[in-house]
């Protein structure tokens, strides 16, 4: 298991996999999408759905499942090469990037992967804050990975200051996506 996503489970008292099983192998054969091995530990420990009311992670399909929507959010081909969009390995930070949604906050944020390798363990995640004080950037990238970006969301530093001030999100949950 992932480090960070152990630390995460250590964080909100999990200390055995409730997740939900997916077949990661078949998902990359039949759309080309490889996820990163950190989000593939935290699917197989939580599943999808809502963390601590504040997160909701999506999941690739899963019957029965309505946080299987990880594959609404893909508006490329993951087989092919990324093109670098005005500089060596730059990503347009727009919604016509290639950007892939795995989850979305309470208010309204949006959290991407930045998919410009097709090795996806180098995938950086971005957020699109949907609400900003005037003049401040509604994109911001963080130089980590999901497994990285995830445990700071339940310590008390939100990286997505939106309507929610960090350390203040309800910790009623303990995650598994509604499944406690």
């Amino acid at each position: 298991m992932h480090e960070m996503i152990g630390r995460l489970s250590g964080i909100l008292g999990i200390s055995e996999a409730r997740g939900d099983v997916v077949d990661w192998e078949e998902l990359a054969r039949s759309t080309g999408l490889r996820v990163p091995a950190d989000y593939r530990d935290f699917v197989a420990v939580f599943g999808g759905g809502e963390l601590n009311e504040y997160l909701a992670v999506r999941i690739p399909p899963a019957e029965g499942r309505p946080e299987s929507r990880l594959l609404e959010g893909l508006g490329f081909d993951p087989r092919e090469e990324p093109q670098p969009g005005g500089g060596a390995g730059a990503v347009e930070l727009s919604e016509e990037g290639r950007l892939l949604p795995f989850a979305t906050t309470i208010n309204g944020d949006v959290v991407f992967w930045i998919c410009d390798s097709l090795d996806p363990e180098s995938w950086d995640v971005v957020v699109f804050r949907r609400q900003v004080p005037y003049g401040t950037a509604r994109w911001r990238r963080y130089g980590t990975g999901f497994g990285e970006f995830s445990p700071v969301l339940w310590t008390g530093r939100c990286p997505i200051p939106s309507a929610t001030t960090p350390g203040t999100f309800p910790r009623t949950s303990t995650g598994t996506g509604g499944r406690d």
